[in-house]
């Protein structure tokens, strides 16, 4: 049974329909990227799974359950947990308040600190802990974005663009903790559009095109696809 199920989906802004008539299905378990060129109606697809936007026409059923209406923090609630692209993190408090943030939601007293103590060696931020988060290095806010999102303990998580703006080295230990967690059973959808990084961990990849799903497959058989190549090299521009 897929763990979230976009039927018929279509979202319009006036004029403009950023996505337009989308079917897709992603499995428990599975490391799932969404790419395209600009303008392919990624980021709206993203926001109507995460509720920041309702669609104008279809449905989402997370876990089989319709979720069509419901706010985001109703999703949190059920189990998604959210990186959007640009880091949000509490940039005076210490890394590991930071954390506590975000764990309090879910945790108190003593398992706090385990989990705590498990995120910062998991992020590689133990020897950081101290520090104001605006003071670490931009990939270090984006890894301790991603140590909020996974306090939530989610069944889903979505990062957005979770690589922009990272050296080749962090963006390679980023997949690498992306596959970990992956490993320990967590789904996982990322909007990408660094082709190494989603060779690295895609599982499955859909390719968006001018709002709606152009191809959609392992990476090789997208890769290999003539078309993909075309809206990448030939017609990209006016994406």
């Amino acid at each position: 049974m897929p763990l979230i199920d976009i039927k018929g989906v279509s979202k319009r802004f006036g004029g403009l329909t950023a996505v337009s008539g989308v079917d897709l299905s992603i499995d428990e378990g599975e490391i799932h990227c969404l790419i395209g060129p600009n303008g392919a109606g990624k980021s709206t697809l993203f926001k109507l799974i995460v509720g920041v936007y309702q669609p104008t026409v279809g449905s989402i059923l997370f876990s089989n359950t319709d979720i069509t209406g419901e706010r985001s923090y109703a999703r949190v609630q059920r189990g998604m947990s959210i990186k959007m692209q640009a880091p949000s993190v509490f940039k005076e408090l210490p890394v590991r308040q930071n954390l506590d943030v975000a764990l309090q939601q879910k945790q108190s007293g003593n398992d706090l600190t385990v989990e705590r103590e498990r995120l910062l060696q998991l992020l590689d931020l133990a020897d950081d802990a101290d520090k104001p988060a605006g003071a670490l290095a931009h990939g270090q806010q984006q890894w301790l974005e991603i140590g909020m999102a996974l306090a939530l303990r989610p069944r889903l998580l979505l990062l957005d663009e979770p690589t922009a703006g990272m050296s080749p080295e962090e963006t390679h230990r980023t997949g690498e903790l992306i596959k970990s967690l992956n490993r320990d059973g967590m789904t996982v959808i990322v909007v990408e559009h660094d082709m190494a990084f989603v060779r690295q961990i895609a599982q499955r990849v859909t390719v968006l095109h001018l709002g709606r799903i152009f191809a959609d497959g392992t990476l090789e058989h997208v890769v290999n696809d003539p078309r993909v190549a075309e809206i990448y090299l030939g017609k990209a521009h006016h994406g």
